[in-house]
């Protein structure tokens, strides 16, 4: 008998996995033996339904597909934490198995998902909410138990990633380059969650939650954007021998799980340093495999709907054979969050400062005043505009150091002629 499925959600994600039903289920059949019926589709757009071929098993109310005893699998697909909350949390209260992509609602309410499907006895599977078409829940779930995951960190924003690439192999300034990208259908309308560094943020609380068996929820990741980055910083960095990645980073340390998300230097030798366009990429290193990577298209229709399918197919595939579910929720320790204002690391900081006799000197005392060592200071003159550029970059440094020398030289009487570029340097 068919395993069946109730879709809630048909945009991109949505209308790619009618698409991957319409081509290949007969295969998944022939194959695997693993039969699927897609018996429900709810959206709010009527006209989605009729594009896709499916206005005869349509609804716009979800209830119709959790109360509907004949569907086994409910695949959310709306996104957001309100009503999608709603779909997951009652689909799993009413017996039935859930698949979603939602990174935000797993790393905020990831805990009572997780509570709820385990109470339930049902499975909750959410490929896809990270890295799109890229399998990395799956290997960490699976494939790496056998070690300590000391770290990962990645790429996992395409539209940050895809702006950087344009702004440094272009010299295209932030704000044409985010238009670029949002005629293209890489950046939303509203780009706050992908420039300011929230989707990735969401994304890391969910891989570290996994990675170190600890709960991290997005609310414990430090988060930066993009916004503050110009293509003189990729300039320079590149003349150091760096690149500048959106990096969403998270250890394992003795204090406790370091989780952030931040613009970072990259040695060009790096492998993260040559993952470029919309592409994302997971590094992740364990005591015993060692360093691994996963690389892939992190969005779009056909990558994201490949993730959701293949997390339908396993799911569909133990109910067909009476297996009940196989990883539940695995935060079985609590590890303290290290605050960010611990961490140390070296430091690129770009002023922009009058150009006047004593500035570089009053600078030099904040940074000694403070004890951050400074390795090497760039000046980069403005012609005609009575600025100047100083780029000083640090050796190892307390973060905690490093805002109170931002605080004071801040306070330095008619210094700073804009906001200085801040970016953590990763060797």
């Amino acid at each position: 008998m068919a395993v069946k499925l109730g879709l809630v959600g048909t945009g991109t994600v949505g209308g790619g996995c009618i698409e991957i039903l319409k081509n290949h289920k007969s295969a998944f059949n022939r194959h695997y033996g693993i039969d699927v019926e897609l018996t429900r589709v709810c959206s709010r757009n009527p006209e989605q339904a009729l594009e896709h071929g499916v206005e005869d098993i349509f609804t716009q109310d979800y209830t119709d597909i959790v109360n509907d005893p004949d569907i086994d699998i409910v695949i959310e697909l709306i996104g957001g934490t309100t009503i999608a909350r709603n779909v997951v949390l009652e689909s799993l209260r009413a017996g039935k198995n859930v698949v979603t992509a939602n990174k935000a609602l797993m790393a905020t309410y990831g805990e009572e998902v997780m509570a709820a499907a385990a109470e339930a006895g049902k499975e909750i599977a959410f490929e896809a909410s990270v890295g799109g078409g890229i399998p990395i829940i799956d290997p960490l779930k699976h494939s790496l138990i056998a070690n300590r995951i000391d770290a990962v960190m990645g790429i996992v924003n395409g539209t940050t990633n895809y702006m950087l690439t344009r702004m440094a192999e272009d010299d295209m300034p932030y704000d044409e380059v985010l238009a670029e990208a949002q005629a293209k259908g890489f950046a939303e309308a509203d780009p706050t969650a992908d420039v300011d560094g929230l989707d990735a943020a969401a994304k890391i609380a969910i891989l570290a939650s996994i990675a170190f068996n600890s709960r991290v929820t997005i609310d414990d990741v430090h988060t930066e954007g993009i916004r503050s980055i110009t293509p003189l910083d990729l300039e320079i960095a590149k003349d150091m021998g760096y690149c500048v990645k959106l990096l969403a980073h998270a250890h394992r340390t003795d204090e406790g799980i370091d989780v952030r998300v931040h613009p970072t230097m990259l040695p060009l030798g790096h492998q993260l340093s040559t993952v470029n366009g919309v592409f994302n990429a997971i590094f992740v290193v364990g005591d015993a495999v060692g360093e691994t990577m996963f690389f892939g298209e992190g969005a779009g229709s056909g990558p994201a709907a490949s993730a959701v399918m293949g997390d339908v197919l396993e799911v569909a595939r133990h109910i067909q054979m009476g297996i009940d579910p196989i990883v539940g929720c695995t935060c079985t320790d609590e590890l303290p969050i290290v605050p960010m204002e611990n961490l140390k690391t070296k430091y690129y900081i770009r002023f922009a400062v009058a150009d006047r006799s004593g500035v570089l000197a009053s600078m030099a005392g904040v940074f000694a005043d403070h004890n951050v060592s400074v390795h090497s200071v760039i000046q980069r003159g403005k012609k005609d505009s009575g600025t100047v550029d100083l780029t000083y970059v640090t050796h190892t440094a307390r973060e905690k150091s490093v805002r109170a020398v931002l605080a004071d030289i801040a306070k330095l009487d008619d210094v700073l002629r804009e906001e200085p570029s801040v970016i953590r340097v990763e060797d």
